[in-house]
């Protein structure tokens, strides 16, 4: 008797392990999860927020994923015809980076294996993590209708992505830009968005430098600069029309230091007077401000650097150095040639790629936008419409936000030049 009990009594403590134990593998073959078809039920849908196949979940993924299942689980008994849908993004730049970090560690480039067969590579890593998120999906008891599961690379929904680009492309919403300063991770060789570029604090310092005597012998030109490295780049120096220390050099010309081409000094209101020398080296290639300065006053944009962050023919003898390995050069050769007169540190903030981890170079060059203004003005006309149409932030003040964003906004860089992901860019002249 005294057996019989021992037998029957239940466990010390809950054993999760033990209860949970083929429990999700019948859920799945009773497709208890699958939405219904031709159904008269009302629809209540989730998308899952896709996870990058870059890795696995972490406990973010984990608590964002239990809210919905609750949700969908109880909309499920109160009747209604439920899909929650599963899907992975292949996250073109962070799956790529990964990939090639995987390689570099096998002592193999991308392009050692050439496209084809890094492509393969990739889809070998996709198949792999995607693997580990449903069985981590599992592990959490997601209510998934994996019979519909989706990943952004399907065919069907490329289609889609192919159909939207087109029909924005037609309306003018996108567009192919003539050169302009884009985000460039020199790391994965691509173009970024803004969204994409992480700034962090980082100490630094500037750089002040006398450009050589003026060409007409009158004196010299005090500048300064935290990348002493794109002043290979230089096409002018720029003053305020206002600041009475330099109204008489405008027009004028100096020479550019270590390359000896003359740059004239010009006029712009963009320059603060009460900043440092009140004088600034203009680099319209390599600059967003000098670009916009230098489409003022019609002056040559000259492209210093690689796509690979090394610089180029038109930083002369510094070619093919890497841009940090050129600063401390030019730094030593400027200081050498009585240039450069000072060094003071400077705490900036710099932008850094979101997915490598590089420091961006804001870098010339041509690629497809799309015009953000039409829709934020819609956004913006929106919020002032009457409360029972606009958009309800909670809490309230990040209206504030959004709007400031909407009022601020500039256009969106949506080409990558990557191998992992798509490109559209061919679909139109």
């Amino acid at each position: 008797m005294s057996e019989q009990n021992e037998v029957n009594l239940p466990p010390p403590k809950y054993d999760p392990v033990a209860v949970e134990k083929g429990r999700y593998d019948y859920w799945l073959e009773g497709k208890f999860f699958e939405a219904e078809r031709n159904t008269e039920k009302e629809p209540f849908t989730i998308v899952i927020p896709p996870p990058n196949v870059t890795g696995k979940l972490h406990i973010g993924h984990a608590w964002d994923t239990t809210l919905q299942d609750i949700l969908t689980r109880f909309k499920r008994m109160q009747g209604y015809d439920v899909l929650y849908l599963p899907g992975m993004d292949h996250a073109g730049i962070a799956t790529q980076a990964k990939v090639e970090a995987k390689l570099r560690e096998e002592g193999v480039s991308r392009y050692d294996l050439g496209r084809d067969n890094f492509l393969k590579k990739a889809w070998d890593w996709k198949e792999e993590y995607a693997g580990f998120i449903r069985e981590q999906w599992a592990k959490i008891g997601l209510g998934l209708d994996y019979s519909r599961e989706r990943f952004t690379l399907d065919e069907g929904l490329s289609e889609a992505v192919k159909e939207v680009f087109v029909k924005l492309y037609e309306k003018g919403l996108i567009y192919r830009g003539g050169e302009y300063i884009i985000n460039w991770d020199p790391a994965t060789k691509t173009a970024l968005s803004d969204i994409e570029v992480i700034y962090k604090d980082v100490q630094g310092h500037f750089y002040h430098m006398k450009y050589p005597p003026l060409v007409d012998g009158s004196g010299h030109i005090e500048v300064a600069t935290t990348r002493p490295e794109t002043m290979l780049g230089d096409t002018c120096v720029a003053v305020h029309p206002e600041d009475d220390r330099y109204k008489h050099l405008i027009g004028k010309k100096v020479k550019l230091p270590i390359v000896g081409r003359e740059i004239e000094i010009v006029a712009d209101d963009y320059v603060d007077m009460e900043f440092g020398s009140g004088a600034v080296k203009i680099t319209p290639a390599h600059d967003p401000n000098d670009f916009q300065i230098g489409n003022r006053h019609n002056l040559e944009r000259i492209l210093v650097m690689n796509e690979d962050g090394t610089m180029n023919e038109n930083a002369g003898k510094y070619q093919g150095m890497d841009r940090f390995d050129c600063r401390k050069q030019l730094v030593k050769d400027l200081q050498e040639e009585g240039i450069l007169f000072k060094i003071e540190d400077h705490m900036h903030s710099v932008g850094h790629s979101e997915r490598s981890g590089a420091v961006v170079e804001p870098y010339l060059s041509t690629q497809w936008f799309v015009d953000m203004q039409p829709l934020a003005d819609a956004a913006v006309e929106l919020q002032n419409k009457s409360d029972n149409e606009k958009v309800h932030f909670v809490p309230d003040r990040f209206e504030k936000t959004y709007l400031r964003w909407m009022e601020n906004i500039r256009d969106w860089c949506i080409s990558r030049q990557l191998w992992w992901g798509a490109s559209y860019s061919s679909l139109v002249p």
